[in-house]
């Protein structure tokens, strides 16, 4: 798509949503700093909105690198960046209420509308090998199945890279089921890549694979993998209290819940930007799309820029629905 015509085409997003000064109205956003996640539904969330803000807005939008924890708590404490496009709640879910409660963060929007999907998963064709496995004490029998890339006489747990939650999560998991006892180690993926890099691994040399990961992803629309029980009913409030923190000193077998994701901003970018919030408020897709506009990314080696134009170009549907009628117009013309 020609950038220079839809940026004088997405200049009338609606005001509704959200109640703030006047001057909002006029698109005098000015300068605003989007964290631009390290995964990818995240990455292309916050091209969209640097696309729309700046195009639609006049805002000046900087994305700077984020990871759930460091950018949660950035904006928290420091009131920085304004955005985080995509934030999995469970990994904050105690400190985010309370920072919503103080006036600190707002949340725009569920941004991710089918929830988020976390767990320990192994290959489809293991599963259909072994249908006696179906939890993850099943798995945690059968060292043999799943073997560690650097000792495969032991098995081995794939855990998230540094700075994402889910690193925590998974640790107390293995803790919790006594993985280690068990004949596994923890295996450090290194980066969102290296964790990617070991399911298609996994999946060329037909090895086994046991480890966190979440949807919606391409990876998982394109190695079909199966996720295990927990094989315990969810306490969340366990969960949030425990399971989720890297203070947790006995964890308990837990069940991932199904994560609520979101859009939050700070205080201080919600009270000054009404019109930027409004279509904030409004901006959301379903695991459906996001799998789908993924799996194009990954297919064509797409960047998050390419792919926001991709979702731009082929979903007219979905962010349709978050413009006014004339603004809509505007774009299906010129597409």
């Amino acid at each position: 798509m020609n950038k220079k015509a839809l940026a004088a085409l997405l200049t009338a997003l609606p005001l509704a949503t959200f109640s703030a000064p006047a001057f909002a109205a006029d698109g005098e956003c000015g300068s605003v700093t989007e964290a631009e996640m390290n995964w990818a539904s995240a990455g292309v969330a916050a091209w969209v909105d640097k696309i729309i803000l700046e195009n639609g807005y006049g805002c000046d939008v900087t994305l700077v690198t984020g990871d759930t924890m460091p950018t949660f708590t950035s904006m928290n404490e420091k009131g920085e960046p304004d955005i985080a496009p995509e934030l999995w709640v469970n990994a904050v879910k105690v400190a985010l209420d309370k920072a919503v409660s103080e006036d600190r963060l707002v949340i725009a929007a569920e941004i991710l509308k089918d929830g988020g999907e976390e767990g320990w998963w192994i290959p489809k064709y293991v599963a259909d090998e072994h249908p006696e496995i179906k939890t993850v004490d099943d798995a945690l029998k059968h060292p043999d199945l799943f073997p560690d890339p650097e000792e495969p006489s032991i098995g081995g747990v794939y855990n998230c890279p540094s700075g994402w939650n889910c690193q925590i999560s998974t640790a107390n998991r293995f803790k919790a089921h006594k993985a280690e006892e068990k004949g596994f180690k923890l295996v450090d993926t290194g980066s969102a890549a290296g964790l990617d890099g070991s399911i298609a691994n996994a999946y060329e040399s037909k090895k086994g694979w046991l480890g966190y990961y979440w949807a919606p992803t391409a990876i998982l629309g394109k190695y079909p993998m199966v996720k295990l029980d927990a094989g315990v009913e969810g306490d969340k409030e366990a969960w949030d209290k425990c399971n989720s923190q890297a203070d947790c000193v006995d964890p308990k077998p837990n069940a991932y819940p199904t994560s609520d994701v979101y859009t939050v901003v700070t205080k201080e970018f919600a009270e000054n930007n009404a019109v930027a919030m409004d279509y904030l408020g409004k901006r959301e897709w379903s695991n459906k799309t996001v799998g789908e506009f993924l799996a194009w990314q990954a297919d064509n080696q797409g960047t998050n820029e390419d792919t926001a134009y991709y979702f731009l170009e082929n979903y007219p549907d979905v962010w349709k629905a978050w413009l006014s009628d004339d603004v809509i117009k505007k774009v299906e013309d010129a597409l």
